[in-house]
């Protein structure tokens, strides 16, 4: 539990990263570069201390390439156009059903009544205190982009961290150890492909239709802005994030998992108060109260079994 818990702090950090990189250079290239510095942190701890492609590494390649690849980047789009706190709440909502429903269609493993009732004071509570706010305005357009977007950023994610959990059961059936550092580079590794084909038809298109007199000293200032959210996103999320969310899966179940990961918004609070200047209501604070309740019971039950 306590692996799932500093992922959820983690990714809060990522979330807030990710969003200010993705309005300043556009969803594709922020998640594609962030993509690319986190495998390499995490290449680095694999060809070291890690064991390089040991284990299953098929299965967590699988998984990157649903998860990180499909799901990020569909996340990546809805980031920039609903914002941190509503993009968090419908992906990693929606992620909760999501992954318990396919975990129980294709390995058997269900949720007892328990569990069952503390993930819905979970998502009741991260609904209560992030439902969107009458006073921010997004256009029909970016709303129903965001919407889609995050839908399949949830499915995606949700299928992933399924996958993950069957690479573990092979590493048991193999009677194999490989450590969450190891597994997650091999994950990076299948999720890498499909951002980048995005980043090169982006370019590609842009290409064709960019203004020779295009200011290079402009770009560049943007880029020197834009590099440290990239890469403390890059580490928060991708390197450490996802390192303890293996750590997480490697012994609980995905749905308990994810429905642990769906309060991160509740920790993006605070950070976005002060970095996207979003007010925190006394309902954001109820809803608080109730998910990390059904946080603390979630703990409880799985303690007990």
């Amino acid at each position: 539990m306590l692996a799932a818990l500093l992922t959820t702090l983690l990714f809060a950090t990522s979330a807030i990263c990710g969003y200010r990189a993705a309005k300043q250079i556009g969803g594709v290239a922020a998640n594609f570069w962030r993509i690319t510095l986190a495998t390499i942190f995490l290449a680095l701890w694999a060809f070291t201390f890690g064991h390089r492609f040991s284990g299953a590494p098929g299965w967590f390649m699988l998984s990157g390439f649903f998860g990180i690849g499909l799901g990020d980047s569909a996340y990546f789009q809805a980031l920039p156009r609903l914002g941190s706190r509503r993009t968090f709440l419908i992906t990693q909502c929606l992620g909760v059903p999501f992954a318990a429903i396919i975990e129980w269609l294709w390995l058997g493993t269900g949720l007892n009544l328990a569990e069952i009732i503390c993930v819905a004071v979970i998502l009741v509570g991260v609904i209560i205190a992030l439902a969107p706010d009458d006073h921010m305005k997004i256009s029909r357009h970016d709303w129903t982009i965001g919407i889609i977007a995050s839908v399949f950023g949830s499915l995606g994610g949700a299928l992933g961290a399924v996958i993950i959990r069957k690479g573990y059961a092979a590493l048991a059936e193999a009677h194999l150890s490989v450590d969450a550092g190891t597994t997650g580079y091999q994950r990076m590794l299948g999720g890498f492909l499909p951002p980048a084909i995005m980043l090169l038809v982006l370019k590609w298109r842009g290409g064709r239709n960019r203004d020779p007199l295009l200011s290079e000293k402009t770009s560049h200032e943007k880029w020197s802005r834009v590099w440290p959210w990239v890469l403390a996103n890059a580490l928060a999320g991708q390197t450490l994030g996802v390192t303890c969310m293996q750590w997480a899966l490697k012994t609980t179940q995905a749905g308990v998992v994810q429905a642990i990961i769906a309060t991160s918004p509740i920790v993006l609070l605070p950070m976005t108060r002060i970095i996207e200047g979003e007010r925190i209501t006394p309902r954001s604070l109820v809803g608080a109260l109730i998910a990390v309740g059904g946080v603390v019971g979630l703990t409880f039950s799985r303690i007990q079994r």
